[in-house]
């Protein structure tokens, strides 16, 4: 099999491109999904310009969730968004039937893409690139939207460039690739080079801490996280036009911000800032994830003010 698109496209054309920021999951103070402030949450990122959204990702406490709290915040999310904008949904699972069945249900739900980790479960229990291909086979056979490789340090599991392109070329609709170990930037330009029109859309990731080395290297789009899409948009969108210059400069207006999400708040970021600016009800994690500290907190929102970002304003 090969890679397809949508019909009258032109074989490796981007469906999705630009900004996809993770969807942080709301909860209340003791510990119960808020969907009024989950609501909330998805009418900022899209006012904020966001061209798509991702939810259930890691960044949205994924792992903290069960089941039946998935499939309700699919629902709710893609019953909200209402078309506005195409949205991810993460359907990782060691299990090739569970991801496969968790994916057919989120593309009858409306989910324009599916986001897949390769198999793995706790510090070692992993499978071989024989099993990973069959994997991603099982997955594609299943559904038909495409299919975007999450290759995280998260998995712990090593996805070489020529594995990836050639997947790509074998698995119809395994098309996209969030690239966030070290050394993304190589990375994405070996893959494509070698996957060539097959790799619909190569990515950066990891909150955009490497976003201009990995657009000079050819990415399209960014999963970032998810409280100033205003921000990091721009960047792709100067980069995208040409104007190398000005995306440098907006990247390195807004890299201080970038790097304390990245190296200091993390996931909690985003929360924190939404409920700053009044988006949001709680930002707490869901336990065991500690909180962060006060002094933690305070120096985001320190750094965020500078920049006046539309996520301290939008709620207010």
């Amino acid at each position: 099999m090969t890679s397809s698109n949508h019909p009258g496209e032109p074989r490796g054309a981007a469906r999705y491109r630009g900004i996809f920021p993770v969807v942080p999951t709301t909860f209340t103070e003791s510990g119960e999904l808020d969907l009024e402030s989950q609501k909330r949450c998805i009418d900022f990122m899209i006012d904020a310009g966001s061209d798509g959204l991702c939810i259930l990702a890691n960044f949205s406490e994924q792992f903290l969730l069960s089941d039946e709290e998935r499939e309700e915040l699919t629902r709710v999310v893609l019953e909200h968004v209402k078309g506005r904008v195409p949205v991810i949904v993460t359907t990782s699972h060691f299990s090739s039937k569970v991801c496969a069945a968790r994916s057919r249900r989120a593309q009858d739900m409306g989910a324009a893409m599916v986001m897949v980790m390769p198999p793995y479960h706790g510090a070692t229990f992993r499978v071989p690139e024989s099993m990973i291909r069959a994997f991603y086979t099982q997955l594609s056979d299943a559904i038909d939207i495409p299919i975007m490789v999450q290759d995280a340090p998260a998995a712990g599991t090593v996805l070489s460039a020529p594995f990836l392109a050639q997947m790509a070329q074998e698995i119809e609709h395994l098309s996209y690739f969030k690239i966030e170990t070290a050394g993304a930037a190589s990375k994405l330009r070996e893959l494509i080079r070698l996957g060539g029109d097959s790799i619909q859309g190569p990515w950066d990731g990891e909150e955009a801490i490497t976003l201009m080395a990995d657009l000079d290297a050819g990415a399209t789009g960014s999963m970032t996280g998810g409280g100033y899409p205003d921000g990091v948009r721009p960047i792709i969108e100067a980069h995208r036009l040409g104007d190398r210059a000005l995306a440098s400069a907006l990247y390195e207006k807004w890299l201080p911000l970038i790097n304390y999400e990245n190296r200091q708040a993390g996931l909690l970021a985003a929360k924190a800032l939404m409920k700053e600016g009044g988006i949001i009800d709680c930002e707490a994690p869901r336990h065991p994830w500690p909180s962060m500290s006060a002094e933690t907190r305070a120096g985001l929102i320190e750094v965020a003010k500078r920049l006046d970002p539309l996520v301290l304003r939008w709620g207010r």
